[in-house]
């Protein structure tokens, strides 16, 4: 079958490793990318800098139009057999409609990793995603309690695809030399900040005494932390991508994770690559999450800051423990086939199923 996937496509973790493991499945696969619309950095010219990114963030204006105008294009001379959108904060109800007037094969699929009924997101974020629900062919959710969201908003058949793990990037590995400086540590958390306390949770991992790597947007957590006695020294904190990501992970001896309340996390992606990297999920409870592996087995869950300490000093003191989860915790991954491969192997049955019907 012939793919277009449509999406924002700034990062490679998204739409890229879909496209690759459909091209290694057989099909062919083009890809139709939205955020070059929005590339402008003229010091002298800021005002259009500025009308731009607004652009781009409030989804509206010319550009916002050239870019709905251009992927009818695209579709047009593609003729692909499934129009795969992914996140289409951009893409407007009036495109579809045209797209199915002109090509009534096409089965279009749309997908959100972000949660467009969370009632922390202002409902001018996703307006144009949920008009667009009632007009795509198969809705995948991200998480479970979008199934339901996502009937109640008109769409016509929706199924439920988990986030994945890449395996050319998530895998276990060794580190040597000044990879083991860089990143050698305890406990690691790569993420973003939240005010839902997990600072508190990274505080207590330092105040009993083991060795914390903190990464992720500086500019979000280098204020919060900077006068903390306990976590000041992370200052400034680096992203970490691709390999050094995967690197970031391999040094530490278990990986935490945090859910996002934003978009009402009962999973997260890291708990599939942390896993894929032979290393402890050490992450805050979820009955969705102690579905996917078994807790205390496969990974490790708190529900409070006490438990957590509890969990952290037995689990650190006893490294055969440590080995026997990350190890079991891989093992699941793989046999529940939670990496990007097998998500597009199950759509690609999802979208035999629409063309019987």
């Amino acid at each position: 079958m012939k793919f277009l996937i449509a999406g924002d496509w700034q990062s490679e973790l998204h739409e890229t490793p879909l496209l690759e493991s459909l091209m290694e499945l057989g099909h062919k696969v083009f890809p139709f990318k939205w955020s070059h619309y929005f590339s402008f950095n003229n010091k002298e010219l800021q005002f259009f800098d500025f009308l731009i990114k607004g652009q781009r963030k409030y989804m509206i204006g010319p550009l916002v139009d050239k870019l709905n105008k251009d992927l009818i294009k695209k579709v047009d001379e593609l003729k692909p057999d499934i129009l795969f959108v992914y996140r289409g904060s951009h893409i407007f109800k009036k495109t579809l409609k045209v797209l199915k007037s002109r090509n009534s094969e096409i089965i279009i699929v749309g997908y959100n990793n972000d949660d467009p009924f969370s009632p922390a997101y202002p409902k001018w974020m996703w307006r144009h995603f949920n008009a667009c629900i009632p007009f795509y062919d198969l809705v995948l959710a991200y998480r479970p309690q979008n199934i339901d969201d996502l009937y109640k908003s008109g769409a016509k058949k929706v199924k439920l695809m988990r986030s994945w793990f890449s395996p050319k990037n998530n895998f276990p590995l060794e580190l040597s030399g000044l990879d083991k400086q860089k990143y050698n540590c305890d406990v690691v958390f790569i993420g973003h900040y939240e005010e839902d306390g997990r600072k508190e949770y990274l505080k207590e991992v330092v105040k009993r005494g083991w060795s914390l790597k903190l990464f992720g947007p500086g500019y979000e957590w280098d204020e919060v932390i900077s006068d903390c006695r306990y976590l000041s020294e992370q200052v400034p904190v680096k992203l970490v991508w691709g390999s050094e990501y995967n690197k970031a992970i391999a040094g530490s001896k278990i990986a935490m994770c945090f859910l996002s309340k934003l978009n009402r996390d009962t999973y997260t992606r890291r708990c599939f690559e942390i896993t894929a990297a032979k290393r402890v999920l050490f992450s805050e409870y979820s009955h969705d999450l102690a579905s996917i592996f078994a807790t205390d087995k496969e990974i490790c869950l708190f529900t409070n800051l006490d438990e957590m300490g509890k969990k952290l000093d037995l689990l650190l003191k006893t490294p055969k423990k440590v080995s026997a989860i990350a190890n079991a915790g891989y093992k699941r991954v793989w046999k529940d086939r939670h990496d990007a491969k097998s998500r597009m192997e199950d759509l690609l049955f999802w979208i035999n199923e629409l063309k019987e019907n």
